[in-house]
């Protein structure tokens, strides 16, 4: 594995990270919108990662003798449909239904503040790689002075 291949790895890290980061912050704005332009509650969105794809034959044969790992990437943005929405009666609401209950997102703001904490440590655990990489890059051209 060559060094700026550790800058692609962790540079791909973060950039995930953050999109996650972004879309957990978009799920804790939304977590009292109880309508969006499709007249449905807003649904709780989740970010869906995969491993970088062998672009290359040398990937491919890096990868078969033991030096796995490209990158990460992100796959999609998916909709939470597994998690129940939330129904509360307030029959004064502009969004109720027929029988005054409101549909509120199923956005859970613990869940989400803990989802923010995983997300924050692997962008630093990506950040902290990458100042490893650069730190034996600048050591290696000091040993050519």
């Amino acid at each position: 594995m060559g060094l700026f291949t550790s800058f692609d790895i962790s540079g791909s890290g973060m950039s995930a990270q953050r999109l996650r980061t972004d879309t957990i912050s978009q799920n804790i704005a939304n977590v009292n919108s109880t309508s969006s332009s499709t007249g449905e509650a807003y649904r709780r969105k989740t970010v869906v990662f995969s491993e970088k794809g062998a672009s290359c034959f040398d990937d491919v044969l890096m990868s078969a003798v033991g030096n796995v790992g490209s990158g990460v990437k992100v796959t999609s943005i998916v909709e939470d449909h597994v998690t129940p929405m939330s129904k509360v009666y307030d029959p004064s609401h502009p969004d109720a239904d027929g029988d005054g209950y409101v549909t509120y997102p199923n956005v859970n703001v613990v869940t989400e503040m803990t989802n923010l904490i995983d997300a924050s440590r692997g962008y630093e655990a990506n950040v902290t790689a990458f100042n490893a990489s650069k730190a034996m890059a600048l050591k290696g051209l000091e040993l050519g002075q």
